[in-house]
């Protein structure tokens, strides 16, 4: 620990997901002293899922964690060290750059934000105990596994009518479900959903509770109008349905949102090689503002963060 206190690394990365183990693997790889950072479980949002099918490479069967646990192994075969911690605050000025945590000030020359996203929570029982398990967040990661299943859909923005289309491919029928009169999303994108044979429309309605016994096999609806509440149960037929969330996503930037810039939604703004508008300040993965939040682009993100922190800290040294 006295080592790693006092040491200067060449690169610090905040965050032990996809975005921030291919970052600790790029860096460490090309010879940098790597310092990877994780305040809670090492893996980000992937370490719950678990089915991975659409992670190039992976073969069937794989899940989040035997997924991260070879990212893990990669990253510190080549020399990345890991190292538990709770970050408190960072000082991104002049060369040498302070992450302040409950261990204490770590110092490198360059910093990877690698923190993350969460999805925003419908917050209602039943939902946290049945995530993963018929509830979902991702409609590329899961719509397949409710193939010629009902689902419902919960949100009214662009990218939950998007996603209902999508998961409308894979489901026999899609209700989407919004807690206002109105749909936030484009007009053309609502026409679309709303002209679609498989996907029906529920306004004025949220969730009430989410109903399971290790799998969704009900919700439970509130109409916001009058009041009243039902249960809707799946198909006895099927056993089971399937929830997905698109309520938005929470960005990790809470330590950061008076350094470096962030876009409308709170995400922080880079330009394609992951640099910020700090010197020496590189971002990859959720966290960063972005078209697709995916386990593919989030590793690419970290390739690219890593070998632009080996490029700046090189010119430090020239």
């Amino acid at each position: 620990m006295n080592n790693t206190l006092e040491m200067v690394y060449d690169v610090i990365i905040i965050g032990a997901g996809p975005a921030g183990l291919s970052a600790g693997l790029y860096a460490a790889r090309a010879k940098m002293s790597t310092l990877i950072l994780e305040r809670d479980r090492t893996g980000g949002q992937i370490a719950g899922t678990e089915e991975v099918a659409n992670y190039p490479g992976s073969i069937k069967d794989a899940t989040g964690p035997s997924l991260v646990a070879r990212m893990v192994e990669q990253a510190e075969e080549f020399g990345a060290v890991r190292m538990r911690a709770d970050v408190s605050g960072f000082d991104f000025e002049g060369t040498i750059k302070t992450v302040y945590t409950d261990k204490g000030e770590l110092k490198a020359k360059s910093i990877i934000l690698a923190m993350g996203a969460k999805p925003r929570l419908l917050d209602v029982p039943g939902e946290k105990l049945l995530s993963g398990k018929g509830v979902s967040y991702c409609a590329t990661c899961d719509a397949e596994f409710f193939t010629d299943l009902e689902v419902y859909v919960f949100g009214g923005g662009d990218t939950a009518l998007e996603e209902a289309m999508f998961i409308a491919k894979f489901a026999r029928k899609v209700t989407i479900v919004h807690r206002r009169d109105q749909f936030r999303a484009a007009k053309s994108i609502v026409e679309k959903a709303m002209n679609h044979p498989k996907i029906e429309m529920v306004l004025n309605t949220g969730a009430k509770r989410i109903i399971g016994d290790g799998m969704v096999q009900g919700i439970e609806l509130e109409n916001f109008i009058t009041g009243e509440c039902k249960e809707v149960l799946a198909d006895p037929n099927d056993g089971l349905m399937g929830v997905f969330v698109f309520v938005g996503y929470l960005p990790e930037t809470g330590l950061v949102k008076d350094l470096v810039k962030l876009d409308a939604n709170g995400y922080i703004i880079t330009d394609e090689n992951m640099k910020t508008d700090i010197p020496g300040v590189f971002v990859a993965g959720d966290i960063r503002s972005k078209s697709l939040r995916q386990v593919v682009t989030a590793t690419a993100d970290g390739a690219i963060a890593a070998v632009m922190a080996e490029k700046y800290v090189d010119s430090l040294h020239d």
